[in-house]
């Protein structure tokens, strides 16, 4: 049973109702007698008047005055709502609700009528309920009318709404409803009126479609259920209070028992029951109404409100919620699909299992859902398999049987994972499990040493470690633990015991591999001390340390020092010959305080660590302890400590031995006329490895290492025969030199001459590591990549940034052969299958490690090459070798070649896009060599090169102004690659490299459409007449290329001649401005205005093609005024056009066409026509402008049916957002008052006549009569309809014969208006009512079988 005390510091409560009421006089009722008389106040209390309420700092409410409260002015100045005194928070809840409550005392219905609107405005709804719907609608028929003036426009309420006033409106709002029921539990909620009111609402608004009203009356509806069970839970508290007194009177003696008292008590126990009964009813209620069709909503933070309510009722209020008819609803929801709702089951029985007394009424539960929660902690949402883990560790504290050891296996492993909370919650399921349990032999053991219960905790620790087998992650292990078992893992002084102390008879003494593993573990546990950091993987960062947690680090630091500057050479000498021991063991040293060996007098401990690092230098070869020896040396070799010149002695003295053993070596090794043998090229390696490992972190600059290495290097290349593990070292040695000499001439304190020698070194050694790139040996060759790399990298031209312009001398730039030669390494030893790389370590078979370790090499080799280009040390086209690999080495480097892409593009935008379609030309050349040039065009290698070519289209992103010039250069290379080589077939076949074209059309939709008609141009130069006339599938290529970059340009001319033909409309230029510009430029003016053009357009004047004129662009069929037409807004600058007398005279009548798939004129005629006009041009002017509509729309259809019955690609999707540019409005959809073939075609209503007169001369211009009520026929129609049969349909439907835009027609085409009658297709023209009206505006209704330009067709073909 959960205590009244346990009760207030949770919710706050009085801890006895008995004692401890309301402190408002008004609502005090302690013996129950007002329960339900509806009025709520006993005669017994006085009533405050309204002006002793305001006294005392609330506020009181007058009848019909509205909400008032402490920001309440007389005469309605300021009044504001509940809701916005909720929602200000100025005021105290307590002082918010006592006000409410005076308010329902003196009118119930009023003040109830404001708590529903309440509800409702906290919902975000505008509405309000008035006085006359509450008195006379059912909720349900509130809620509907709510329903209807609910605004949905923007989404959000004010529990979505994000900002910290809303976050504490919800706050608030949940206050304000448990404040509520507090201060109404002793009369109000009895009253069988409010509460039956809220929870009917709640309920319908619950069950609403509206996202709002059901979020926020479920959240109410929730809410008020909690607080009704702390009711409940204090009546339950009162009645076993009252039950105890009722029995101790019981049981005195009749003498003392007082008869009156037992009366006032059953009768109290009587009132309790009777307000427990109605809890009990509200409660269900609540629960039936909304929880039970709640839980399982659409929305997942409703699910959340009901699964974290249920939880608190279980656990305030065990004895009536803790059972399976409640419980199953979490284990339900357990299997939710959002993570939030999973996440809130789980804490919600975090609750339950962290009271140990509940643990017997969870056991069916437990069995039922145990696999789920064990399942969840690998939950894909990183804070549910926390919770999961935390819940199983709870689990596991309550009952140590109900996890079986294949549960408690699949968290074990979790303290490995990377993500830290959950590392980090396993580590403490693991402690609890495996070190939390002491038996009763253990309680006299003594706290530290190798016989203590740390050492066998420490012992346990190791065995799980060995037993994960991961025994490369102790560091993860350590980290995941600390939190829990950190003061185990600082037990530093019993592991040095168990490592150093022989075991005591009947102990088992550590194996080797234990023992290893235990110094894994103390070395792990010392850097966590140290650093107070997780490692790396685990964390995005150092963070901040308090004060305390640096003093504790300080403090771990000096215990490390004292207790390992003893103890470390001791340790050094047991285990001096074990590689892995010694590693680790050498790594400690950099986390001494160094001022301990003086302060505390340990120097000669530090000259025991010294001989002892000396002897393993001695005795080992290996790289992984030379260079922890080596690093070791680096720490001590402190300025700033005192023990530093003791150091350096040590220091000077060893790497003095070494250099003259090396040297001594060096002259055996290579004297003339002898062989080497194994025994001396052995010793000479390993004194090289010991030098070059000191190198790595010691300058050695004053022993001159380079002269002997260089020496041993040439000998090498001469020879041929010098081991490949000393020719690695010895580049390995030379490059520290180099390193250390530049560093020396960076800081400026080197002579004059430093300069001119390190230049003279760091080229000589660059031709022999260029030399050693030739080696037969793949180590030898790497190991030389690998260093020119870093040197072309470090003496580029970057060498002289931050003022160091005295270095320009050290510049060096790699020349075209040595360029070559890297890209040939890359190419051969990265771009390689798995299959392929036969060099294995030590000649052994490939396993997955060895496999893994073999890619993060060669991963490793392709970045330094990058780095190279990146930095442009190489020349950028070089990456097109790099660049063609992307697809097929995608998972294996596609992150590395896209990193470079983006780096490259970064730097010059143009020459990357030089660089794509150069790598793309290469795979193009690679697959013609193997397939030949009569290659299927539906193969995988050419699929493949396509595909390339779309994903390197994608990597150009969306802003096609950024990218412009890049993409048009693209395009222009990749023309003149197409036409570069001649046919192979002869004269009249396509060129070698045409089908390129098909992976070039890939980058056609990043041209803008300016960019699109001055690349189509540019194609039209490498074209002949021939070509464009060809249709067999060898020219494929090259039609759709030219589809691709006339998608849209079409569209696009037509919306410029129709944005000239608008400044001619009043109408028009009052509404919209046409988007594109009013003034067409030449062919030349683009020419030679366009920025792309001035770079490449006039490039190859050398080649000889013959002049191609540009497709005819469709454009409106409008005839315009020859006065009102201004020469620059023509193309009669360009090209001439037929007037309709010439077309007559120039074609005789068989050419005119006779069915669909016959061109109207012949296009050669045509063509030949316009060359030998152009000569004319000046003469005619003034009549080619007249007739340049009719030639135009002519060259459309002529090409339309010259294309056959198949679209072109620009059709497939038809571009109309040119043509509605006039339009300010947003335009409706094209398909919008289609009635199958028929459209309508709504013209503005006309005000007057002048404006009518001013629509005459453009009617057919679709700037001059786009509105939004304007229906325009896509291209695709058009172009359908021009390919049908126009002669057996004549449809062109108007309402009134007599328009005058009917007259003009007529008038303009020469036929008779009687043409514009209702043809025989009268049914299939859609929609047309002789009703409807002159006043509105004129409809044109077309069918789209036989729009205009066919009566154009049938007027020429009758001419």
């Amino acid at each position: 049973m959960i205590t009244a005390q346990d009760l207030h510091e949770e919710f706050q409560f009085p801890q006895d109702t008995e004692s401890q009421l309301s402190s408002d006089a008004d609502l005090e009722d302690p013996d129950g007698r007002n329960a339900k008389t509806g009025r709520g106040m006993g005669a017994k209390r006085g009533r405050k008047v309204l002006g002793d309420k305001a006294k005392s700092g609330g506020a009181g409410r007058v009848t019909g005055a509205g909400w008032v409260n402490g920001l309440h002015k007389e005469n309605g100045i300021e009044n504001m709502s509940l809701f916005e005194v909720v929602k200000v928070g100025r005021s105290a809840t307590q002082s918010v609700v006592d006000d409410w409550i005076e308010a329902y005392k003196q009118d119930r219905d009023m003040a109830l009528l404001e708590l529903i609107n309440f509800f409702i405005q906290c919902s975000g709804c505008k509405g309000a309920v008035s006085e006359e719907m509450f008195r006379h609608m059912q909720n349900s028929e509130i809620i509907r009318k709510m329903t209807e003036e609910f605004d949905e426009d923007s989404g959000d309420y004010p529990l979505t709404l994000s900002g910290p006033q809303w976050k504490r409106f919800r706050i608030n709002f949940c206050d304000f409803i448990a404040v509520l029921v507090r201060q109404c539990q002793y009369s109000i909620i009895y009253d069988e009126y409010m509460m039956d009111t809220v929870i009917s609402l709640l309920t319908g608004l619950s069950d609403s479609q509206v996202r709002a009203f059901r979020h926020t009356s479920t959240l109410a509806a929730m809410k008020l259920m909690t607080a009704l069970v702390n009711v409940a839970l204090n009546l339950s508290i009162n009645m076993d209070n009252t039950q105890r007194q009722y029995e101790a009177e019981r049981n005195k003696v009749i003498a003392k028992r007082a008869n009156d008292r037992l009366e006032l008590l059953l009768q109290k126990r009587k009132e309790l029951q009777e307000n427990q009964d109605d809890i009990e009813n509200m409660m269900n209620a609540i629960f039936k109404g909304v929880f039970v069709h709640r839980y399982r909503d659409a929305i997942a933070e409703i699910r959340a409100i009901c699964i974290e309510e249920i939880g608190v009722w279980m656990k305030l209020y065990s004895d009536a919620f803790l059972n399976d008819s409640y419980l199953k609803y979490v284990g339900w929801t357990m299997h939710d699909k959002q993570g939030e709702v999973r996440l809130k089951c789980l804490t919600a029985l975090q609750g339950l299992y962290y009271n140990r007394e509940l643990g017997a009424r969870l056991e069916l539960f437990t069995s039922r859902f145990k696999d789920r929660i064990v399942s969840m902690t690998l939950d894909k949402e990183y804070d549910v398999a926390v919770q999961a883990v935390k819940l199983l560790t709870l689990i596991l504290q309550s009952s140590d049987e109900v996890l079986t050891a294949e549960d408690c296996e699949s968290v074990y492993h979790l303290v490995y994972s990377a993500h830290r909370p959950i590392a980090v919650s396993a580590g403490e399921f693991l402690f609890r499990k495996l070190f939390s349990h002491r038996g009763p032999e253990e309680e006299g053991l003594p706290r530290r040493g190798r016989q203590s219960l740390n050492g066998s905790l420490i012992k346990i620790t190791v065995f799980f470690f060995l037993e994960s087998e991961l025994h490369e992650h102790g560091a993860y292990l350590v980290d995941s633990l600390w939190e829990c078992a950190s003061e185990l893992l600082k037990d530093w002084e019993t592991m040095i015991s168990l490592l150093l102390d022989e075991p005591m008879p009947g102990e088992e003494a550590l194996t080797d591999r234990q023992e290893t593993a235990l110094v894994e573990i103390m070395l792990s546990a010392i850097r966590q001390a140290c650093e107070c950091h997780p490692p790396v993987g685990r964390g995005t960062g150092k963070r901040v340390l308090t004060a305390k947690e640096k003093k504790t680090q300080l403090d771990d630091r000096t215990r490390i020092t004292e207790m390992f500057a003893v103890a470390l050479p001791l340790l050094l000498a047991k285990y001096c010959v074990d590689i892995d021991k010694v590693t680790n063991l050498l790594q400690i040293p950099k986390y001494f305080d160094l001022d301990i060996y003086t302060t505390g007098r340990l120097e000669r401990h530090m000259d025991a660590l010294l001989r002892q690092i000396w002897e393993v230098i001695d005795k080992h070869t290996d790289t992984e302890v030379l260079e922890a020896c080596s690093t070791t040396y680096y720490c001590l070799c402190n300025e700033e400590f005192t023990i530093f010149n003791r150091v350096d002695i040590a220091r000077s003295q060893l790497l003095d031995e070494l250099v003259d053993k090396f040297n001594r070596l060096l002259e055996d090794f290579l004297q003339e006329g002898e062989e080497p043998d194994d025994d001396d090229a052995y010793q000479v390696l390993s004194t090289l490895k010991k030098i070059t490992a000191f190198h790595n972190a010691h300058d050695l600059s004053k022993w001159d290492l380079f002269t002997s290495n260089y020496r041993l290097l040439n000998i090498g290349l001469q020879n041929g025969d010098m081991p490949e593990q000393i020719v690695i070292h010895a580049m390995q040695c030379t490059h520290y030199i180099v390193l250390w000499h530049l560093a020396e001439v960076s800081d400026g304190s080197s002579i004059k001459g430093d300069l001119v020698t390190l230049r003279k070194q760091m080229r000589a050694f660059c031709l022999v590591c260029q030399r050693y790139l030739n080696s037969i040996n793949t180590a030898v060759k790497e190991q030389a990549f690998t260093i020119l790399c870093d040197l072309l990298l470090i003496f580029s031209h970057q060498i002289m940034s931050s003022g160091l312009e005295r270095l320009e001398d050290l510049v060096y730039a790699p020349d075209s052969s040595l360029q070559a030669e890297l890209l040939n390494f890359i190419l051969d030893q990265v771009f390689i299958d798995q299959d392929d790389d036969v060099n294995s370590t030590d000649g052994q078979q490939d396993d997955e490690p060895s496999k893994i370790e073999a890619m993060h090499k060669r991963r490793n080799l392709l970045a330094g090459y990058c780095k190279l280009i990146i930095y442009n040390v190489v020349e950028m086209n070089t990456g097109a070798d790099i660049f063609k690999h992307y697809m097929r080495y995608y998972n294996d480097y596609g992150d590395i070649i896209k990193e470079t892409m983006s780096k490259t593009r970064q730097i010059d935008k143009i020459q990357c896009a030089k660089t794509l379609i150069l790598s793309l030309q290469k795979l193009f050349n690679e697959m013609m060599s193997e397939l030949g040039f009569n290659f299927d065009r539906s193969s995988s290698a050419f699929c493949g090169v396509k595909e390339l070519a779309r994903r390197f289209s994608l990597t150009f992103g969306l802003d096609q102004i950024k990218t412009r010039e890049a993409i048009a250069m693209l395009h222009k290379d990749g023309i003149e690659f197409a036409f570069k080589e001649p046919s192979p077939q002869g004269e009249g076949g396509p060129p070698l490299n045409l089908p390129f074209l098909d992976i070039l059309s890939e980058f056609s939709s990043k041209l803008i459409r300016q960019d699109k008609r001055t690349v189509h141009m540019y194609l039209e130069r490498f074209m002949t007449f021939q070509m464009a006339l060809q249709r067999d599938d060898c020219w494929l290529p090259l039609i759709s290329y030219r589809n691709s970059l006339q998608a849209g340009v079409d569209d696009d001319a037509m919306s410029v001649i129709s944005g000239i033909s608008s400044r001619g409309s009043n109408v028009r230029s009052k509404k919209s401005k046409p988007a594109t510009v009013s003034k067409r430029k030449l062919p030349e003016e683009e020419n030679s205005s366009s920025s792309i053009d001035g770079v490449w357009m006039n490039h190859e004047q050398s080649v000889p093609t013959p002049v191609m004129m540009h497709s005819p662009h469709l454009t409106s069929t409008v005839l315009r005024d020859p006065k009102r037409m201004r020469p620059e807004d023509s193309y009669a600058a360009a090209f001439s056009m037929p007037t309709e007398e010439h077309l007559h005279q120039a074609l005789p009548p068989q050419q005119l066409p006779h069915h669909q798939h016959q061109a109207a004129i012949d296009y050669n005629t045509q063509v030949t026509w316009m060359l030998t006009q152009r000569q004319h041009a000046e003469a005619r002017q003034h009549q080619e402008r007249i007739s340049m509509q009719y030639a135009k729309m002519r060259n459309h259809m002529q090409q339309a049916v010259r294309r056959g019955s198949g679209l072109m690609e620009d059709d497939e999707e038809p571009i109309v957002e040119d043509v509605m540019m006039s339009s300010e409005d947003r335009l409706e959809d094209v398909n919008e008052g289609m009635d199958f073939n028929t459209m309508e075609i709504d013209l503005p209503a006309s005000k007057n006549r002048r404006e009518r007169n001013e629509l005459k001369p453009d009617y057919f211009d679709p700037s001059s009569i786009m509105d939004d009520s304007v229906r325009i026929i896509p291209s695709t129609f058009i172009m359908n309809a021009l390919l049908d049969t126009f002669l057996s349909t004549r449809c062109f439907l108007v309402k009134e014969k007599s328009c005058h835009h009917v007259s003009y027609l007529a008038k303009y085409l020469g036929v008779s208006k009687n043409m514009f009658c209702m043809g025989p297709n009268k049914k299939k023209c859609g929609p047309f009512s002789e009703t409807s009206g002159s006043v509105k505006p004129i409809k044109y209704v077309c069918c789209l079988r036989c729009p205009p330009y066919l009566l154009l067709l049938q007027t020429w073909k009758h001419g």
